[in-house]
């Protein structure tokens, strides 16, 4: 008997419809994967089990009772723990507070427990003491945390509510591989207890690491519920998208040496990185490896003026640039794309055609804004990565996180930018929202387009770039080039094994 079933569930927005008929069921003790592309309707379906959405019919079970929710209460009150892929922690509170937020230590006066809750917060954070950093702390404040961190903090908040059945939407999205070692560790505890797991991941290796079972979604539907040993990836990868696909281009071109240098680094520092050199020449596509929270994200943001240098040159198609801001970067032809979409990309419930106008306003110094204009600017791009939406004026948040994230790349490449910086783009979207965005990067650099792609999926990073700088410690380690561009060579470097590249 599952610990929790799901039978006939179906969910319609007005006329986009979420889950048709759709069905689940996870054993005590078993990690059940939910797979699908983006817009599938995975995350409708945890939602609706958690109780934040209402289904229009289907049943649910717990224990072979069926129970109805209103509310997330209701779906708590049940055994019910959810981790969301966007984070709901409150960014003023400290570590410890977040964590156990709705079961915090009182004393007698009712106020918190200072004492107590720094003991029971250093306990549950234990596991992640030594991939985390000193700063990580029961006292530190949300707002002052690396992303990373703040995902560790939401990981264990929703370990501590000892639900029986948990959901995982995407939790390693922003994890360096030690950081999901340690996770993947307590997965496996919770197995040995008895907990049900449901976890969300667009990362195959992941699947086949720590699940027993996989059910796989398409279209709105559940197409198929395998064991993990009896399956593999490209099985998989069939059964969501109903063709076999390949988001890697294999880009390994041999460049031009007498192409032009359109951005050279020379000596930069920065918040989380020192002295960092390296130039880039036109239509080249230059990658930034190493694990995570090594200087790269924050190299991008500096070159884009988000951040300040502290020390350097940027200079742009031969010209040391002013110090940077972001409006001034727009001038001189950058773009910058996130993949913290939440955070850095859109605009919380608003409209589609307001996410894709603020740079093209910036851009132009349009003094009006006319909504049909940028609709009909913006329909190639949107169309070119195959973004899914039922008109311009529908709310943002109405979106699957996919096809955010297809706004926000949308917003940036409308007016033709000459150098792309991508910060890790791809995260928490699925094999077809990256094949659709390769696609087009492939389109760029035909024309002459160049683009720095930092990102923690290390396939995606080997196979589809020129060249690979790897970061450890805010330095660059290691240049990997043609037949060097290696996960050995790649973890190396990362891991501070080679000495530090006179660029």
């Amino acid at each position: 008997m599952p610990l929790l079933k799901v039978s006939n569930v179906s969910k319609s927005f007005g006329k986009v419809v979420a889950l048709q008929n759709t069905a689940i069921k996870v054993e005590i003790g078993e990690v059940h994967i939910l797979i699908g592309s983006n817009g599938c309707g995975k995350s409708t379906l945890c939602k609706i089990i958690a109780g934040s959405v209402r289904p229009d019919r289907g049943s649910i079970q717990i224990n072979d009772q069926p129970v109805s929710f209103h509310s997330p209460i209701d779906a708590f009150q049940a055994g019910i723990g959810v981790f969301y892929q966007e984070l709901s922690l409150s960014k003023l509170r400290t570590v410890g507070e977040n964590i156990f937020l709705g079961n915090l230590p009182v004393n007698r006066l009712g106020l918190i427990d200072q004492k107590k809750l720094k003991q029971r917060a250093t306990a549950i954070m234990k596991p992640f003491a030594e991939v985390v950093g000193a700063d990580f702390h029961p006292g530190a404040i949300i707002s002052d945390l690396r992303e990373d961190q703040r995902q560790i903090v939401e990981i264990l908040k929703t370990i501590s509510t000892d639900a029986k059945i948990l959901i995982f939407d995407e939790p390693t999205s922003s994890l360096d591989r030690k950081q999901v070692k340690v996770f993947f560790e307590l997965i496996g505890r919770l197995r040995k207890q008895g907990k049900a797991i449901i976890f969300i991941s667009h990362r195959l290796d992941e699947v086949f690491e720590i699940g027993d079972k996989i059910t796989v979604m398409r279209d709105a539907n559940t197409v198929a519920e395998l064991k993990v040993a009896d399956t593999d990836k490209d099985s998989i990868v069939h059964l969501m998208v109903g063709q076999k696909i390949e988001y890697q281009n294999n880009h390994q071109e041999t460049l031009d040496s007498e192409r032009k240098t359109v951005l050279d680094i020379q000596h930069l520092s920065g918040s989380n990185f020192d002295d960092v050199s390296f130039e880039m020449k036109r239509g080249e596509i230059l990658g930034f490896g190493g694990l995570h929270g090594q200087g790269q994200s924050d190299i991008l943001q500096t070159i884009f003026g988000v951040r300040p240098a502290t020390n350097g040159k940027i200079v742009v198609k031969g010209q040391v640039a002013p110090k940077m801001s972001p409006h001034k970067a727009v001038d001189l032809g950058f773009a910058y794309i996130s993949g913290d979409r939440v955070r850095q990309g859109i605009i919380q419930n608003r409209p589609i055609v307001e996410n894709l106008s603020p740079v093209s306003l910036v851009k132009n110094r349009h003094l009006l804004f006319s909504r049909a204009r940028m609709a009909e600017k913006s329909k190639p791009v949107l169309k070119q990565l195959n973004t899914l939406f039922s008109g311009f004026e529908t709310s943002v948040n109405n979106l699957s996180g996919g096809n955010q994230q297809k706004i926000v790349i949308s917003r940036w490449l409308i007016d033709n930018p000459e150098i792309l910086l991508l910060d890790d783009p791809t995260k928490g979207i699925d094999l077809q929202a990256k094949a659709d965005l390769f696609s087009m990067i492939r389109q760029l650099l035909k024309t002459g387009v160049s683009i720095i792609l930092y990102s923690s999926e290390d396939e995606e990073l080997l196979n589809n770039t020129d060249r690979v700088l790897v970061f450890h410690g805010g330095e660059i380690t290691r240049e990997l080039v043609g037949d060097e561009r290696t996960e050995f060579n790649l973890y190396q470097a990362a891991f501070g094994d080679s000495a530090k590249l006179a660029l």
